[in-house]
């Protein structure tokens, strides 16, 4: 996984993140939704994340990964 720039990340669609209104998790490609998820998981069991935003950051991650495109 490539390391994301502030300026590659500032070009990133809001969605091309996992929780788009706050620009959150990036997943623009397989490499980063798999990470998103571990993250995602790591925050949810800390009692930091939602069960409904995590929910919503690995449905959007599994899509990217599903995806043959990226």
């Amino acid at each position: 996984m490539a390391k994301l720039t502030s300026k590659q990340r500032s070009k990133l669609k809001s969605s091309q993140f996992g929780l788009p209104s706050e620009r959150k998790y990036p997943i623009p490609d397989k490499s980063h939704a798999i990470n998103a998820k571990a993250r995602a998981e790591q925050q949810y069991k800390k009692g930091n994340l939602s069960k409904e935003k995590k929910e919503k950051i690995d449905k959007r991650a599994n899509r990217v990964i599903k995806s043959k495109n990226r």
